[in-house]
């Protein structure tokens, strides 16, 4: 009969043998579980990639059309179709008046400095600006403002304005279409100067035809073309209006829209539809 000593020592190493057992099952079990998520994982990955090939899309494309920023539509461009009232004068000037023009910067384009001594402020000035995309003619009236009649009068019949691009149109606050630098980037001029001629009660519509500036006195050669809206303070000399016909062209290059390429308060940009002033003729 076996001692309690040796019962001990049996039942010790029947314990250990059950403890080797258990973790054998335990490996097994773990073995056979990693083995099946594997197998599912392959068979999921294998879902998906078949997925992606049958809608034709790499993912890298679908991140790319995912990520891909949201194109927001400018409002739509509305043009007023009434004429603005014909600007006039609350005092009118002397029968004559002389104008100073003075030396400022390089010219963008060779000229000679307008005469300024007696220049009559009255009458009109009939000019029509020949574009590709159509005639554009003007009145300039020299009761508004005489010596900036005196110098468009000057710089079209030296050929300045032709061959030149209107390069920049604005379509939604202030409405219009600028143009008279022959480098083509606004910021080009004859290379002199001269005085607004401005009044406090000017305001501004559709028709008119003013100088554009860089600041006070700072008149040159570049002009705008109002066509509609146009909530400006009486800081630019208007000088003359457009004729129907003549808006209509502009109406069609303003409903083309700009690039948005200015970031000024004008806004705006350059006309999608390019415009070129082939000559700017003065009628005889």
């Amino acid at each position: 009969m076996p001692s309690n000593e040796q019962r001990r020592e049996a039942a010790k190493r029947k314990l250990e043998r059950q403890l080797v057992r258990r973790a054998q099952r335990a490996r097994r079990r773990r073995i056979t579980s990693i083995s099946v998520t594997a197998v599912v994982v392959l068979v999921a990955a294998g879902g998906i990639w078949w997925a992606v090939a049958a809608s034709g899309t790499s993912s890298s494309d679908a991140a790319s059309s995912s990520n891909a920023p949201t194109t927001t539509s400018k409002p739509p461009i509305t043009i007023p179709t009434a004429l603005a009232p014909a600007p006039k004068r609350p005092t009118p000037l002397a029968a004559t008046v002389n104008c100073t023009y003075t030396k400022d910067g390089d010219a963008a384009k060779p000229n000679n400095l307008p005469n300024g001594a007696n220049i009559s402020s009255q009458g009109t000035v009939s000019v029509t600006l020949k574009t590709n995309d159509g005639d554009i003619p003007l009145t300039l009236d020299r009761s508004l403002a005489p010596c900036a009649v005196n110098n468009f009068v000057s710089l079209s019949s030296q050929g300045y304005y032709d061959n030149t691009s209107c390069h920049r149109l604005s379509t939604q606050g202030l409405q219009m279409l600028q143009c008279g630098d022959p480098k083509g980037d606004g910021t080009g001029g004859p290379g002199y100067k001269f005085d607004d001629e401005v009044w406090p009660s000017l305001t501004y519509g559709r028709g008119y035809l003013a100088m554009a500036n860089s600041g006070p006195n700072t008149n040159g050669s570049q002009f705008f073309l109002v066509y509609g809206d146009a909530q400006l303070q009486p800081n630019y000399t208007v000088f003359g209006t457009i004729s129907e016909a003549g808006l209509k062209v502009i109406d069609d290059i303003a409903k083309a829209g700009d690039d948005g390429a200015f970031d000024s308060s004008a806004g705006g940009g350059h006309p999608n539809k390019k415009v070129t002033i082939t000559k700017s003729q003065v009628a005889a």
